[in-house]
């Protein structure tokens, strides 16, 4: 081969290098840039997962519904306390002859005075015997005694677990009966186990309350909400190559907006579920749910906690909902009148149908226990007219310009009070109802009617007694307020006003 031939295949060789190279870098080129497309469709796919996991919440929850309280389940079985003998669990083996007999001489031993030398040597086996035996007997009572001893210690463990547990059991049993007999502090207690069963996505608050007002046979509820962050910011990401970046496309505020509400509204709706559905006693008539999230304020760096949703529902109302099918946000506003924050994103609070301190069993003396030693008035043994003076009395002390136009015969007391706040003042008509029963709708109905005659921005009737569901049904959504008993308490503990309502068996 020619010189010149040979310098032709190693230019084409040289070529042919090139090329591969080139080559290769195209491809490693094109491999990161589908990596980088892809890393910015995973980015997107797990926004979209996200928002599907926040708007898909409620039937997330109805393919797994919480299962409620057992009784049964909270009690305990004791643990079984082992007894641990170790070596001392099998008696010790006693000594054995033929251990320590010697072997008798032979013939020839025998003839050298081997019978006396056998005669010693037995002598001080069968001293060496007895010694062993008296060890083991020693050895033996000093095992059974660490053996009943241990048996003792495990004997003992074993009662204290078992009377540890019958204690548990028998406050279980006394939890149920305290709940079947609707004892404030019971039954609040229940729905608070009930309620923290539910469980969230991830990233969500874990803080939730429940308070039950027995007069009105309702569960007041207040539950964290996550703040509107948790709805993410970005709608979809892409990879701009020419920068080599990933950037995020904002989602827009008015979408960010409807995702958080669908999602306030499937939070309160899957609460009023596991409430209904786990109370197997029939003791709620009625549910209020305010959603409050945790925030600081902006302009004063302040720790604040607007509500963003508040509604009250009635058992009545809940049982025909097809909860699969509905709308959650047009549940909530059109069906349960049920104020939802427009801007929740600027923490734009909603005024509560009640606030939760009203129903809070932490706050509330319970009303059925009396006490020679409480020396507050019991509001059940005023007059009439004290109660009338009782009432003025609080409102005036809440700020309000109250003044007393009508008194009837029913022990009630209407007066129009007067917020004098600016903007948001005005005038409010009040009506009292000193009863130890349940308050009927038509009163409620009586006190719409008045406002309206009078012209008042709010009517609030407030008593000593309870409401029924058929008044909180027809409440919702018109600019009524009903403080029943644990209300009217809450509101004097509020206000440094010595007040109980203690039913008196009549003699």
């Amino acid at each position: 081969m020619t010189s010149s031939n040979i310098q032709r295949q190693i230019a084409a060789q040289r070529r042919a290098a090139e090329q591969a190279a080139k080559q290769a870098v195209r491809e490693q080129v094109k491999a990161y840039e589908q990596g980088r497309i892809a890393q910015a469709a995973g980015m997107t796919g797990a926004t979209d997962q996200r928002v599907r996991e926040l708007t898909g919440l409620l039937a997330t929850a109805l393919a797994s519904p919480a299962a409620g309280v057992n009784f049964d389940a909270l009690k305990r079985r004791p643990p079984i306390i082992p007894i641990e003998l170790g070596a001392d669990s099998q008696p010790l083996p006693p000594p054995r002859w033929e251990n320590f007999e010697p072997p008798p001489p032979g013939v020839v031993g025998r003839l050298l005075g081997g019978e006396a030398r056998h005669l010693r040597e037995r002598a001080a086996a069968e001293s060496a015997f007895a010694a062993a035996v008296e060890r083991h007997r020693t050895d033996e009572i000093a095992r059974q005694q660490r053996a009943t001893e241990a048996r003792r210690v495990q004997s003992q463990h074993q009662s204290t677990a078992n009377e540890e547990a019958a204690r548990h059991n028998a406050s279980v049993d006394r939890f149920a009966a305290a709940v079947q007999a609707t004892d404030r502090h019971a039954v609040s207690h229940y729905f608070q186990l009930v309620i923290d069963q539910v469980r969230d996505p991830q990233g969500f608050p874990r803080k939730r309350l429940a308070g039950y007002v027995p007069e009105s046979t309702l569960l007041a509820v207040e539950w964290r909400l996550p703040p509107t962050t948790i709805v993410p910011s970005e709608k979809s990401y892409k990879w701009i190559k020419s920068r080599d970046e990933i950037d995020g496309v904002a989602r827009p505020i008015t979408e960010i907006r409807k995702i958080y509400q669908t999602l306030v509204a499937q939070i309160a709706l899957r609460a009023l579920t596991a409430v209904f559905t786990a109370d197997r006693f029939s003791l709620v008539t009625t549910v209020v749910f305010n959603g409050i999230v945790d925030a600081i304020d902006p302009s004063t760096g302040q720790a604040i906690e607007p509500c963003l949703i508040t509604l009250r529902a009635t058992r009545e109302q809940f049982a025909p909902l097809v909860l699969r099918q509905l709308d959650p946000v047009a549940c909530v506003r059109k069906y349960f009148a049920a104020d939802v924050s427009p801007h929740p994103d600027e923490l734009q609070a909603v005024p509560p149908v009640m606030e939760f301190k009203m129903a809070d069993p932490r706050i509330i003396d319970p009303v059925d226990v009396i006490s020679n030693l409480d020396k507050r008035p019991n509001l059940l043994e005023l007059s009439p007219k004290e109660f009338e003076h009782f009432v003025h009395n609080l409102f005036d002390r809440m700020g309000f310009d109250t003044k007393i136009f009508r008194a009837d015969g029913d022990g009630g007391v209407d007066c129009v009070a007067y917020d004098p706040t600016p903007i948001r003042g005005g005038k409010y008509v009040i009506q009292a109802k000193l009863y130890n029963k349940t308050v009927p709708p038509t009163a409620v109905r009586d006190l719409f009617g008045t406002m309206q005659h009078e012209g008042a921005k709010s009517g609030i009737l407030i008593t000593t007694s309870g409401f029924g569901p058929s008044s909180y049904q027809f409440a919702n959504g018109k600019p009524l307020q009903l403080i029943d008993g644990s209300g009217l308490l809450a509101l004097c503990q509020d206000y440094n006003i010595p007040a109980r309502i203690v039913h008196v068996p009549k003699k």
